[in-house]
C-alpha cells in the first residue's frame, strides 16, 4: 500500500534516490545534486509559508515527490513530481495520489493557481497534468516570482475554483 505523507529529514536520501535517476539516466538531463540546491534543504525551501513537500511511501521506501513553492499572490509552483518507473501508470495511481494530496492542501491554504514548468522530454508527464486539468500556457504569462528552471521548456497552469474545505 502506498501511503502520502509530508516530507521529514528521514526522507531525504529517498528522495534524492527516486529524483536524481529519473532525471540523468531516463531523460539524459543533466543535472546534478549540487545543481538543486531545493533537494539539500526541503524544509527551508518548501515547508514554509503555504508550501509543502509530500512522498510516495512504499514499505520503508520513497517512490514519488511533489512539491509545493509558495511564490506569493495566492499562487505556488508544483515541482519535482517524479515517481519511480516500478510505480507509474494509472493502475498504480501513485501520481494521482501525489497530485490529490497536494490540490487539497492548495485548496486548505487558499492557493487560486498552481503553476508548473517541465522540459519537452516529459511527455507522459504533459499528458498526465492535461488530464488533470493544467492548460499549457506561454512562458511570457507567468508571474515573476515563477522560479523558471534552465531545462524548462514548457509551462502549465490550474485554477483552483474556490471553495469551502
Amino acid at each position: 500500500m502506498i501511503k502520502i505523507i509530508p516530507f521529514t529529514a528521514e526522507h531525504a536520501a529517498g528522495v534524492v534516490s527516486v529524483i536524481l535517476p529519473i532525471q540523468q539516466s531516463e531523460f539524459g538531463v543533466p543535472i546534478t545534486l549540487d545543481a538543486q540546491p531545493d533537494l539539500l534543504d526541503i524544509p527551508g525551501f518548501y515547508q514554509r509559508n503555504c508550501g509543502n513537500f509530500w512522498v510516495a511511501i512504499h514499505g520503508e521506501h520513497v517512490v514519488g515527490t511533489i512539491g509545493l513553492l509558495d511564490i506569493g499572490n495566492q499562487q505556488a509552483a508544483l515541482r519535482k513530481m517524479f515517481v519511480a518507473a516500478a510505480y507509474r501508470g494509472a493502475e498504480q495511481g501513485v501520481a494521482k495520489q501525489l497530485l490529490d494530496e497536494l490540490l487539497v492542501w492548495s485548496a486548505k491554504q487558499g492557493i487560486a493557481d498552481i503553476l508548473l514548468g517541465t522540459t519537452d522530454k516529459f511527455v507522459a508527464a504533459h499528458r498526465f497534468y492535461e488530464k488533470n486539468g493544467f492548460a499549457e500556457v506561454q512562458k511570457s504569462s507567468l508571474p515573476q516570482t515563477f522560479p523558471v528552471m534552465a531545462v524548462d521548456s514548457k509551462f502549465y497552469r490550474l485554477a483552483l475554483t474556490p471553495h469551502a474545505v
